[in-house]
């Protein structure tokens, strides 16, 4: 036995999907909430302190880690390291973690960490291979 086809809606009319039960609402909307700027970050105040202030050690490991190379950074404030190892897997297109006191980066990147390290305001980068 065939399925009875079901007759197609005509939606050549243009009168849309008829009724809509949100239509008397629309009246009742609220004017749009001024927008707040948001404050600049500032920057540091000139007499605030080094970021770093002790010297910071990048160097490269491959013991432990199943024959892969990580880049272990040394030297990082506590207050800082999950901001920082946030900051350098986006500026670096790397993996990062926080282990203990160190950050570790995946994959041999001293050069390129140093660098950007020193382009923050690190003072005394140690770099070593």
């Amino acid at each position: 036995m065939a399925k009875k086809k079901e007759p197609k809606i005509d939606t050549a009319k243009g009168s849309g999907l008829g009724h809509s039960p949100f239509a008397a609402l629309a009246g009742l909307a609220a004017p749009p909430a001024p927008v707040e700027e948001a404050p600049a970050d500032e920057a540091p105040a000139p007499g605030a302190g080094p970021r770093f202030p002790h010297k910071v050690v990048v160097r490269r490991e491959k013991k432990g880690r199943g024959g892969k190379t990580v880049t272990r950074i040394q030297g990082i404030p506590e207050a800082e390291r999950e901001a920082l190892a946030a900051r350098l897997k986006k500026a670096l297109g790397c993996g990062a973690a926080v282990e203990g006191e160190d950050l570790v980066l995946l994959g041999s990147l001293v050069d390129r960490a140093a660098d950007w390290l020193e382009a923050e305001g690190a003072k005394r980068v140690s770099r070593s291979a």
